[in-house]
């Protein structure tokens, strides 16, 4: 079982202007409720650790789970509002978000609110702007700290300075989960903002001898780089038509995840001792599986059988 942690919001995307009202179009939403969509209709068994808002909101960001097959036996109901995020999407399809979210329900979970992990857990992802809100982040990375060995724990930082401007406490959270991570995802755009012109190479180096088993770097239209103690390497995006590129990053997360473990990767060892051609496989996978989510608007995420026939357009296929 996969168990992702972090925000589940609305995002309302602003889609039309007529005598000075804005028109909006609202998806629920936030990178890791898009990712456990993303796991369950790749076909994964996941479930989501978030606090949800006993509101109106909550109610429906609880039942487009359940619709989903998303495991909901570790949500938190909560008093607190639901989150909500302004998106505007630019000419090029690139989305800039503007979250409101004080004392909202999925930044108020405390750590006496969680379940222990159930037993047949294998991984434990956790990103974005959940991190870094109290008392959701450290209740987070306690119940993290508290898998059994094996257990993989994997991290995405997803960057938000419209939650949390201060670096510092985001290189600060993020060194903390780094201490217990095997798996980094991360966008070269975040790292630039996390530690400026430190070559990419440099930093993957760092986290490896920290302990990280695999590191990721997703570089937009330039592809995908891996690295591990033994290797690096690197594959391109899937081309595609770009409407927007909402949800990409979490659908390269979630395929990600899912294609390791259909790999039999999806353990520390394993991850360490992974081989060229299967990461390549992998990177493949998880870079058809975005290339689908930007050629549709929002965060629709694909199912396994549209990455598969993604793969088979393109000459390829998801076991080769």
């Amino acid at each position: 079982m996969f168990i992702v942690c972090g925000e589940a919001l609305f995002d309302l995307f602003v889609v039309g202007e007529s005598g000075g009202a804005l028109r909006f179009d609202a998806h629920a939403g936030g990178s890791p409720y898009n990712v456990a969509v993303g796991l369950a209709r790749l076909g994964a068994e996941v479930s989501l650790v978030t606090g949800i808002s006993i509101d109106f909101l909550g109610a429906k960001l609880l039942k487009r789970l359940e619709a989903e097959g998303v495991g909901t036996g570790m949500i938190v109901r909560k008093g607190g509002p639901t989150t909500i995020s302004l998106v505007g999407v630019d000419a090029h399809g690139v989305p800039a978000y503007a979250f409101h979210g004080h004392r909202a329900a999925d930044r108020s979970i405390e750590a006496a609110d969680l379940p222990k992990l159930p037993l047949g857990s294998r991984v434990i992802h956790a990103g974005s702007f959940s991190l870094v809100t109290e008392p959701t982040g450290a209740s987070e990375l306690a119940l993290a700290r508290s898998r059994t060995p094996g257990v993989v724990v994997s991290v995405d930082p997803n960057v938000r300075l419209s939650v949390e401007p201060d670096l510092e406490v985001w290189r600060r959270r993020l060194g903390e989960w780094l201490a217990i991570a095997d798996l980094v995802k991360v966008s070269r755009e975040d790292l630039g903002v996390l530690y400026g012109d430190a070559a990419m190479a440099d930093v993957a180096d760092g986290w490896l001898k920290g302990g990280a088993k695999l590191v990721v770097v997703t570089d937009g239209g330039d592809g995908a780089h891996a690295f591990t103690a033994g290797l690096r390497t690197h594959v391109p995006a899937m081309p595609t038509t770009v409407v927007d590129t909402v949800g990409a990053g979490d659908t390269f997360q979630a395929a990600l995840l899912w294609r390791l473990a259909e790999e039999n990767a999806m353990a520390p060892a394993a991850l360490a001792s992974i081989d060229e051609a299967t990461l390549r496989r992998v990177l493949r996978y998880a870079a058809a599986a975005a290339a689908i989510t930007c050629s549709r608007a929002g965060a629709d995420l694909p199912t396994a059988a549209e990455v598969d026939e993604r793969l088979l357009e393109t000459g390829q296929s998801s076991t080769e």
